[in-house]
């Protein structure tokens, strides 16, 4: 997930035009390659309002998960312009024993917040990727919004680029 500094994934309208925000630390590192990092996914999850944002975004941008395959977690009929999209409404622990640990090593929750905060409150997430970026919005759409439970979290890397963002990688603690 990138948010801001304050926490926020998008700002009210659902944008996200300030992923853009220019920052430099001269100590950071160059970003790796995107490329090689997606093809290390073998399957994308998100719900339903981050899909139809992709599906927006993609008119402009093209569609940024490839032929990975890609289920949408709904309760409602949304268009499927892509066959490698797949549609789920039910239970999530059935959907995580019985369709991806069978199928697939590298399980990438897209978003959104809700659904994250599901996987995480159901403790079916392993980790928790989360990208700052050098701004503070003050208000939009929280990240962590009343996940209504203490989580503990072991930090297992970080990294801060040459652009200003840090990356925080946590394993979650299953205890």
């Amino acid at each position: 997930m990138v948010s801001s500094l304050d926490g926020m994934i998008a700002k009210k309208d659902n944008s996200i035009s300030w992923f853009d925000t220019p920052g430099n630390y001269e100590k950071g590192v160059t970003a790796q390659d995107p490329e090689a990092f997606l093809k290390t996914i073998d399957c994308y999850i998100m719900g339903a309002r981050t899909y139809e944002h992709a599906l927006q975004l993609s008119a402009s941008y093209g569609w940024a998960y490839g032929d990975t395959p890609t289920i949408v977690v709904t309760n409602q009929p949304l268009r499927d312009d892509r066959q490698n999209i797949q549609f789920y409404a039910g239970d999530l622990h059935k959907l995580v024993e019985e369709k991806l640990k069978p199928r697939y090593q590298s399980v990438w929750l897209v978003g959104g917040a809700m659904l994250v905060k599901e996987f995480i409150r159901l403790k079916l997430a392993d980790d928790i990727r989360l990208s700052v970026l050098p701004i503070i919005l003050g208000d939009g759409l929280l990240f962590f919004d009343h996940i209504q439970q203490e989580q503990a979290l072991h930090l297992k890397d970080v990294t801060a680029y040459k652009n200003g963002m840090v990356e925080l990688w946590y394993e979650i603690r299953k205890e």
